[in-house]
């Protein structure tokens, strides 16, 4: 008889297709609250654990629902309690991460299948916890883009996991991107429970990462749509009635896709909305245990309120910097090599975990932030950034055509300032930041070059701007670039480029800029203390793509020797 795609994935799960004899399923089994299930029982489990599955409410006193797969050690004695790793988020549903996938049956999400297995995670004493953010998996309610309502749930989850019976009550928070991002909302609730966060590449500021000083990025409809499909992604028909129920509630809600689309529309960066979203701003006086990478050659969550963020808080910080994009610590290329270029992610993780959620002395001595320069060399630092000196540098000034650049740059939509060559290798490390008086409205970009004597330039750092007549500042995107004696600093004033991630509306006027000046932190590589790394296979990607021959002008401004 004819059987329905859906009927033919649930049959096929269980071994009984139309016709055939019905057989004990090898896989597929769905866990409850009260029925714990094995990798034996469904291969998406992991090997050593027991899956279960509960619904909480959220910590705001509406009526959402929350979703929790919960991994415990297969073997965990009855009355035995272990510490929790939570990951919340909008990744977890059990079709898929970002749209569906191809599995045959329902399981609990294999995001972070690797961190599990690279820590030994169950052998170690540890349960993983996997909570979906409002609208996303098996939650009801409306998503919430990191907002108010993601706040109350990673409240929520933090106090559940710490709660339950099998919990000592230590919970550590675990993520990448988004989830990342959630570790970071976990550290500014300052609570108790929550003994330690690992974010891999998160964003610090929502609104810096989508619009840049009023110019929006192409992040304004892409980032929205894409979260949209995943609150509206179909689970698989085979899981609990429960938790299908609630991955429908977009079908009767249909205004949450709308609400969500329209708030990545609020230009205004003091509106309430934003503020909410600006984590670097709620990290102040916060003492959560922090661990965090970023790549400072990224793509998609740019390092910008980096800085911002570590200096508000005040807790133990460690972390992995350098030139890499949108990876994970332990993610390698097709080639084998590691895309972050250092050995060890998940054996130094886990010692964080074992220090904070443990009590358990580190037996390695680890640098609390090990950085890796443009040259692709590793270093210990005990903080970031670590500066010998700061310099404000008058630049002079000049004008341009905002006229988009469609034909690429030219003297009359851009306009170039040179440093003298630099007396000594110097770092340009923290956040740059420029300041000028603007004589006209349109669009503004700016670029750092780091310029050698032949002219082979390569672009390290840009941001943009919405400008108007007056004074005005902004930081460009926090950096850590050493520059060799000889070279020269380049910064490239004008219209927006084609080639960013800009939605830019030119004005096609021409624009005055006057009394410009540079802030830069510098620092000295000669007294770096080097630790074992690799260079980042992207850097040299990087590098292809954004050198250019940029022939030397005439100097109007010295960079000065970091001086200690």
């Amino acid at each position: 008889m004819a059987v329905s795609a859906a009927a033919a994935v649930v049959l096929a799960a269980t071994g009984a297709m139309a016709g055939s004899a019905v057989a004990e399923p090898a896989t597929g089994a769905v866990a409850t609250a009260d029925k714990s299930v094995t990798h034996e029982e469904n291969d998406r489990i992991p090997e050593g654990a027991a899956w279960t599955q509960h619904y909480f409410p959220s910590s705001d006193g509406s009526e959402v629902e929350l979703h929790a797969d919960v991994l415990l050690p297969a073997d965990l004695a009855e009355g035995e309690q272990v510490p929790v790793i939570l990951s919340a988020g909008a990744y977890f549903g059990h079709s898929g991460q970002t749209d569906v996938e191809d599995w045959t049956h329902t399981g609990p999400s294999d995001r972070f299948d690797d961190f599990i297995e690279g820590t030994d995670l169950f052998d170690r004493g540890y349960a993983f916890v996997m909570v979906d953010t409002r609208g996303f998996g098996g939650s009801t309610g409306c998503l919430d883009f990191a907002g108010p309502g993601d706040e109350a749930d990673v409240k929520a989850a933090i106090d559940w996991a710490a709660d339950q019976s099998w919990s000592t009550g230590a919970v550590g928070m675990y993520g990448k991107s988004w989830d990342a991002i959630t570790g970071l909302m976990g550290n500014n609730l300052n609570q108790d429970a929550l003994k330690a966060v690992v974010a891999q590449e998160p964003i610090w500021d929502l609104q810096r990462n989508i619009r840049s000083n009023g110019v929006p990025r192409t992040t304004i409809v892409n980032t929205a749509n894409a979260y949209n499909k995943i609150a509206e992604l179909p689970q698989m028909p085979d899981d609990d009635p429960r938790y299908l129920a609630n991955a429908a509630y977009e079908d009767d809600n249909p205004m949450c896709i709308v609400e969500n689309l329209l708030g990545y529309q609020n230009a205004d960066p003091e509106s309430e909305y934003w503020r909410a979203r600006d984590f670097a701003e709620h990290a102040k006086g916060t003492d959560t245990p922090l661990f965090v990478t970023q790549g400072f050659l990224e793509w998609n969550t740019e390092p910008e309120a980096m800085q911002e963020f570590l200096e508000n808080h005040e807790g133990p910080q460690r972390g992995w910097l350098g030139q890499w994009d949108h990876v994970r610590g332990n993610d390698r290329v097709e080639d084998g090599r590691l895309a972050m270029g250092r050995e060890g992610w998940f054996e130094e993780t886990i010692s964080f975990y074992d220090q904070y959620l443990k009590d358990v002395e580190p037996s390695v001595e680890y640098p609390n932030f090990a950085v890796q320069d443009s040259n692709g060399t590793w270093r210990a630092q005990d903080s970031w950034p670590v500066t010998d000196s700061a310099a404000t540098l008058p630049i002079g000034g000049g004008s341009y055509l905002d006229d988009g650049a469609e034909a690429g740059p030219t003297d009359e939509n851009t306009f170039v300032q040179w440093s003298e060559p630099l007396e000594q290798d110097t770092r340009i490390t923290g956040t740059p930041r420029i300041s000028l008086a603007a004589g006209g409205y349109g669009d503004l970009m700016v670029k750092l070059y780091d310029v050698a004597p032949d002219g082979n330039a390569v672009m390290f750092d840009e941001q943009v701007s919405r400008v108007k007549p007056g004074a005005m500042g902004f930081d460009l995107k926090s950096t850590d670039w050493t520059m060799a004696a000889g070279h020269s600093l380049a910064v490239e004033i004008g219209t927006i480029q084609p080639g960013g991630d800009w939605l830019k509306t030119p004005a096609h006027e021409t624009i005055q800029v006057d009394d410009i000046e540079l802030e830069l932190a510098l620092d000295d590589p000669a007294d770096d203390n080097g630790v074992p790394g690799e260079r980042a296979p992207y850097l040299d990607t990087y590098l292809a793509a954004w050198s250019k021959e940029l022939p030397i002008g005439t100097p109007s401004f010295t960079v000065p020797p970091a001086r200690g």
